[in-house]
């Protein structure tokens, strides 16, 4: 490993060490590049910190109980997380330590993590990779501007990807959702498989499978497949899903190297104007406030899209005081997530005799369907997918649902309710220059540095469009033959779907973007920004794989170009 006392001579500084931050390092450790990690959060221990893994709830504080007071006060923007409890509490920011300006009228919910590996811990691991349908769509809607890349360019980096990080899925044949470097499929359950057919007979154009997902089906060197013990939130001892903690960060430690740097927030970067380079990077200790410089011929942004965004937004060199990378002043525009917390769901009748066996960390999807061979006169652009599942109500609901009390009433919780099939949709939110990150004016946090504050709304597209997916997941359901079919349509929260995105867009102009095809800065060639930030559009699926897929193309661009001597 590289000491950290020669940080003066690392080829590259890696900001983030999340899924994109865990990427860039084992691509440039493995190119022969001694790499530095800066990871705001604190160190974390893969394995050993797990410490919710396999508690049960007697063995929690208050038997699992939420304690209300504690969060209300010092989480109360993370907690409204899924995946966010006793059991992982530890792994998510403080919001009281680390606010930034949360408005209770317009909200927006900015779920971070606060360790090492990042939300790479946390997510949900759907992966799915874009097609031509979405690359395209900005150049044929006329909305935002036209993504420079296309699917045959990042089509190679998704597989390279895949198969490092083992994705489990069934090929389906579809050009709006390309299949990929499949493990085998997990399998749907009795009812999901009943359900499919029905949609299937009813609806050609629509297809329900087992969602694509970074869990391990089959075993990878240093990772176990998965053998659906529980919630993979609370984290992966024998490393079946993927997370950096788990996978790129040891590839990186593995090539000696690749250092970390824990409990190290990146403020700002120093801009040469003449050179057009980052000179250095100003770092703080969370730990102590000290305050260091440090340099490298590399710089990778990857703190994620708001984080990365910020760190651009506190850095001057352009002209009357601003970002040196917002020439183009869309910098901390178009700021994207997904639609979310809306579908339908219903009882399916029978199969009683048939119990989900395990917890299975995945769900169906159903691809999207609309507007994918011309608009379809709905009036909306774009679309929508669906995932959820089929599960058997358990007593906790049963209880509530059911009439009676004493033994009799306890007795009749012990037999499994009856199946219920769920449809929540996920859809694509259109680039909008209204939609924004900015750095507030006076207020600081603990550091001295401005706070971030948004201004995000939904448009009539995206209310058009969640409408028509509520709506369609009824109409499918009661093809399945559902009963008791409950709609739901959630108030919508900027960022509570955790796909937020784009605010550092790429593009072929620089009048335009702040990112070029190969997420190098326009402004800077020794500076790429791979995370979130650096996506021009949302399509409706899962990102994620997607930066994965750019930052590993980034980075061997990156690399060619320095030993080219461009950098």
């Amino acid at each position: 490993m590289v000491e950290l006392a020669a940080l003066e001579q690392v080829d590259a500084i890696v900001v983030g060490s999340g899924i994109s931050g865990g990427w860039a390092a084992k691509e440039l450790a493995e190119k022969g590049l001694n790499v530095l990690m800066l990871e705001r959060g604190k160190p974390l221990t893969h394995g050993a910190d797990y410490i919710g893994e396999h508690q049960p709830p007697w063995q929690r504080p208050n038997m699992g109980m939420r304690p209300r007071e504690l969060y209300d006060r010092e989480y109360p923007v993370q907690s409204t997380s899924y995946a966010f409890d006793e059991t992982t509490r530890h792994f998510w920011n403080n919001d009281q330590d680390n606010p930034y300006d949360y408005n209770p009228e317009e909200p927006f919910h900015w779920l971070r993590a606060d360790v090492v590996g990042g939300r790479s811990l946390l997510w949900a691991r759907q992966s799915y990779r874009w097609s031509d349908l979405d690359f395209a769509a900005n150049k044929l809607d006329g909305v935002g501007i036209d993504w420079p890349i296309r699917y045959a360019e990042i089509a190679p980096w998704y597989s390279y990807v895949e198969q490092f990080i083992g994705v489990s899925g069934q090929a389906l044949g579809l050009s709006q959702l390309p299949d990929g470097e499949f493990q085998k499929p997990m399998q749907m359950n009795v009812v999901e498989d009943y359900v499919a057919k029905k949609i299937a007979e009813k609806f050609p154009d629509r297809v329900m499978t087992i969602g694509r997902t970074a869990t391990l089906t089959e075993p990878l060197p240093g990772r176990a497949a998965c053998h659906y013990c529980g919630p993979c939130h609370r984290g992966c001892t024998a490393g079946a899903y993927f997370s950096s903690l788990s996978s790129t960060l040891p590839a990186a430690e593995a090539t000696g190297n690749f250092s970390l740097r824990a409990n190290a927030l990146v403020e700002s970067l120093e801009y040469d104007s003449v050179a057009k380079r980052i000179s250095a990077v100003r770092i703080v200790d969370t730990q102590t406030g000290e305050r260091s410089r440090l340099r490298a011929k590399l710089i990778f942004l990857c703190a994620s899209t708001i984080g990365s965004t910020q760190i651009l937004l506190q850095s001057p060199g352009g002209e009357n005081g601003r970002s040196f990378a917002n020439a183009s002043d869309s910098l901390g525009r178009y700021m994207m997530d997904h639609t979310y917390q809306a579908g339908a769901r219903g009882i399916i009748p029978g199969f009683q005799e048939y119990y989900p066996y395990g917890y299975r960390p995945n769900g169906i999807y159903i691809p999207r369907f609309r507007n994918v061979q011309g608009d379809d006169g709905l009036g909306f652009t774009r679309g929508y997918g669906y995932q959820g599942g089929a599960n058997r109500i358990g007593w906790h609901e049963l209880a509530k649902r059911t009439p009676g009390f004493g033994a009799d009433f306890k007795n009749s919780l012990r037999t499994p309710g009856p199946w219920r099939m769920s449809l929540g949709g996920f859809g694509e939110i259109l680039p909008y220059a209204h939609n924004t990150m900015r750095l507030h004016k006076s207020k600081k946090d603990r550091f001295g540095n401005p706070q971030v504050t948004f201004n995000f709304e939904f448009g009539d597209n995206e209310r058009r469009h969640r409408e028509d997916l509520v709506e369609q997941a009824a109409v499918m359901l009661e093809a399945a033959g559902a009963t008791d079919i409950q709609r739901y349509s959630w108030p919508m929260i900027g960022g509570a779907a955790i796909h937020e995105m784009g605010t550092a867009r790429m593009g072929h102009d620089p009048a335009e973007a702040v990112l070029n095809a190969y997420n190098q800065t326009h402004a800077a060639a020794n500076l790429f920004v791979t995370d979130g930030a650096c996506m021009t559009s949302s399509s409706c699926v899962n990102p994620s794989l997607t930066y994965m897929a750019l930052t590993a193309r980034a980075a061997n661009y990156a690399v060619e170009q320095l030993q080219a001597g461009a950098i």
